[in-house]
């Protein structure tokens, strides 16, 4: 997975069960491993959780599967709550 940081900003980021997260907002970069340490997320869905308080959050990166046109994260029970569904 290559691609530019500058290019990572403003993407839509989904878990791997279409669960909208947020907007990335910025990179966050361990310069002496010399690897991206997580994405930190802003505009969050209100829908995912207890968010309230919170302008965003972080993402390890180590829970990322993919990143193109949009950023997939791996869905973790509990972290990222399915929103209600509509009756």
């Amino acid at each position: 997975m290559r691609t530019q940081i500058t290019e990572m900003f403003g993407l839509r980021v989904y878990t791997d069960r279409a669960v909208f997260i947020g907007n990335v907002d910025d990179v966050v970069l361990d310069v002496d491993q010399k690897k991206i340490d997580a994405l930190a997320v802003g505009e969050l869905n209100p829908e995912i959780g207890e968010v309230k308080g919170y302008t965003g959050l972080q993402i390890p990166f180590r829970i990322v599967k993919s990143v193109g046109d949009i950023v997939i994260v791996r869905h973790i029970p509990g972290l990222f709550k399915s929103p209600a569904k509509e009756d």
